[in-house]
């Protein structure tokens, strides 16, 4: 499609004249079968409500057509109006727009349901088997449309997918407000999810999907490096020195999991990774993610015991279920060093987890048709999962849990997984790794996307992003260098390991200070003409302040408030009027609905003063609030960094803990 015919589609948005019926894709990888949770009436009421969008000339048509997909597929999703251009991330001039900033959100929305990115695209999936961009191909068509039309002095509302409209406002004003599953609390159990997004009134946007700054599994593979460096580093005996040798065995190739074997490799170890979707497998295999795919064990051991011989730095997919991966390696008593599983266990009975025992359609049916059955067929296997892991660790593996709720849910399946005192056996990767180590100290997934889809802009910004990080730790505290020294190593690298997938795109960890004068410098940069087009900047939500998650994100906090979620609302509260392009707000992330809020922003860098005066305000903000929450909770290593923030910042004056002696407490309370 010529790029003026894509315009027009763009500003076509919902036709006035239905388009043809697009027939079911088999070649894509579509979303399970949601359980038949409806009522007859409530049936009736989803009906008519998607026909909300539709001239009343087609709703005789479309009521049928749409019933037919409520009861095929258990949601609307209105197939019909999936548009006929490719869905990607193109220059930010391919879009039709008034204001610039809005064009930057249509490419970043548009990069979240490209083909090579998006789990489930044609049911606007991006990962973790139901993080969605909408819920249904019209408000993604209005939502472009409109985008293409606001100017710098309107915002666009967006409720779960749906655009409420354009409202006026003001040029400082985010350009657009996301929310996405925001229920009274009584209303946010998983059942709950499944009524109300059937209904269409709400969705899961996980973290970054919903948000439009999903970045491919780049977005988690820095995370994932340093959680694997880290993690390798607790097992290292006298005399080693890396991790090279080590195995790693972990699940799940899909979305976010999909950065598993070549985090791994980064690292310098051996991945061995289970996936169960033929589909999934195959597109990391052929972006380059993974190395070799093996369908059968005894051809995957003698494999692995080679690598581990001539400590290969390789990645290993094991087409199959993780739980007979795990078994096996058991039975054959091969030593594992680090074990994890980064299946969607959030969403373990809708699709997120595949029980052993059963195909992948099987499990589809079953999952559709026998939910009770599904149910149960999950907990046998997590009961399976968890004995074969530990044994492995009383062989001496470290193992973790990676955020997706693995103790959470095999603790509820009855799993041996628990202490005497009722805690988790194992830490979560934040408790022992991600949290004291990053977090606390203002280090988190900062990320950016050069907006003319030009790989000679990424090149540049990350030849500017390891200047400024060289030049920081010149200067830096003993307190903070290995964090500076991980990330410059891993911003060296990050070029030549081939991690684009969608857009230009790359992920950093880095502190308020790091991010800050990197952020002025690309503005700098694109004002000057050596970096092309507008960057847009923005970062994972599964970050110091973006997130109250007490299963992952919060998870080291001890004073009680882990349970709350104050921090990520005014985390979006503040970003949005310090300058922000776009805020977002979720109920769920990566351990599932219900069990976590998370808040995100996107800013662009367009080489104006005005954005040096939004990045300093905004981004100084959206570390600062969490690591001050941190402080408050009495994180030592958080307590330390926001004193030093106090001490170069004016203006900054944070309450900060007195720490009661334990014997005080002992004293009154026996």
């Amino acid at each position: 499609m010529k790029k003026e015919d894509f315009r027009q589609a763009v500003l076509e948005g919902i036709p006035d004249e239905l388009p043809e019926y697009k027939p079911y894709d088999q070649n894509i990888n579509h979303a399970p079968r949601r359980k038949d949770i409806l009522s007859k009436e409530e049936k009736k009421l989803a009906l008519r409500n998607a026909l909300r969008y539709f001239d009343k000339k087609h709703h005789k048509l479309l009521a049928g057509e749409f019933a037919k997909e409520l009861e095929l597929y258990g949601r609307i999703y209105m197939y019909r109006f999936r548009p006929d251009y490719v869905i990607s991330a193109r220059s930010i001039d391919d879009f039709p727009h008034n204001s610039r900033h809005a064009a930057a959100i249509m490419l970043m929305l548009s990069n979240n349901l490209d083909n090579a990115i998006a789990q489930h695209p044609h049911e606007l999936i991006t990962y973790g088997g139901n993080g969605s961009v909408f819920q249904n191909w019209a408000q993604y068509r209005l939502t472009m449309k409109y985008l293409a039309e606001m100017n710098d002095e309107q915002t666009l509302v967006l409720y779960s997918g749906h655009p409420v409209g354009l409202f006026p406002s003001h040029k400082d004003a985010p350009r657009v407000v996301v929310t996405n599953g925001m229920m009274i609390p009584n209303y946010s159990g998983k059942d709950d999810y499944e009524r109300f997004n059937a209904l269409g009134v709400t969705q899961y946007g996980q973290m970054t999907a919903g948000s439009f700054m999903y970045i491919g599994p780049q977005g988690i593979v820095h995370g994932t490096t340093i959680t694997v460096l880290n993690a390798g580093r607790l097992t290292l005996k006298e005399g080693e020195t890396d991790i090279s040798g080590k195995v790693f065995v972990t699940s799940g190739l899909g979305g976010m999991s999909g950065a598993q074997p070549k985090a791994t490799v980064i690292a310098g170890g051996i991945c061995v990774v289970a996936e169960v979707n033929p589909k999934a497998t195959q597109k990391r295999y052929q972006q380059g993610w993974v190395d070799e795919v093996y369908e059968d064990l005894d051809a995957l051991v003698a494999r692995l015991k080679k690598a581990k011989e001539n400590k290969e730095a390789v990645s290993m997919a094991y087409q199959g279920n993780v739980v007979d991966l795990w078994e096996k390696f058991v039975d054959e008593g091969i030593r594992v060093d680090l074990g994890s599983d980064q299946t969607s266990l959030h969403n373990p009975y809708s699709g997120g987890y595949y029980p052993a025992g059963l195909d992948l359609d099987e499990a589809d049916r079953m999952m559709a048709e026998d939910p009770e059955k599904f149910r149960e067929k999950v907990q046998e296997s997590l009961k399976r999962q968890v004995n074969a892991i530990n044994a492995m660790v009383e062989r001496g593996m470290f193992f973790w849990d990676y955020g997706n709720a693995f103790l959470l849910e095999s603790s509820r399946a009855g799993a041996d997984i628990l202490k005497a005192d009722k805690s988790f056996k194992y830490p979560s990767y934040v408790e022992s790794i991600m949290g004291p180590m990053f977090f606390d100290y203002g280090f988190g997934p900062f990320r950016w996307v050069c907006t003319s889809n030009d790989p000679e802009d990424l090149e540049a910004t990350d030849r500017i992003a390891l200047e400024i990080l060289e030049e920081i730790a010149e200067t830096a505290p003993d307190e903070i260098q290995g964090q500076l020294q991980d990330n410059i190593h891993w911003i060296r690298e990050a070029g030549r390991n081939k991690l684009v997938v969608g857009s230009q795109a790359r992920i950093l960890y880095a502190d308020a200070e790091g991010r800050i004068k990197i952020a002025r410098a690309f503005n700098r940069a694109i004002r000057e003409g050596r970096i092309s087009r507008p960057v847009v900047l923005g970062r994972d939500h599964h970050d110091v302040s973006g997130t109250d998650s007490p299963y992952r994100e919060t998870s080291n906090i001890y004073d009680g408030s882990k349970y709350t979620a104050d921090m990520a609302v005014q985390n979006v509260i503040g970003d949005a009027f310090r300058g922000a392009t776009w805020v977002s707000l979720h109920n769920g992330g990566g351990v599932g609905w219900g069990e976590v809020i998370n808040g995100g922003f996107g800013m662009v860098l367009d080489g104006t003063e005005e954005a040096d005066r939004r990045l300093e305000m905004m981004l100084h903000w959206d570390v600062n609030n969490g690591i001050a929450r941190r402080s408050w909770a009495r994180n030592r290593g958080a307590t330390w960094a926001i004193k030093r923030e106090m001490e170069r910042t004016p203006g900054l004056n944070v309450t900060l803990p007195n720490i009661a002696d334990d014997d005080v407490i002992d004293d009154v309370i026996q």
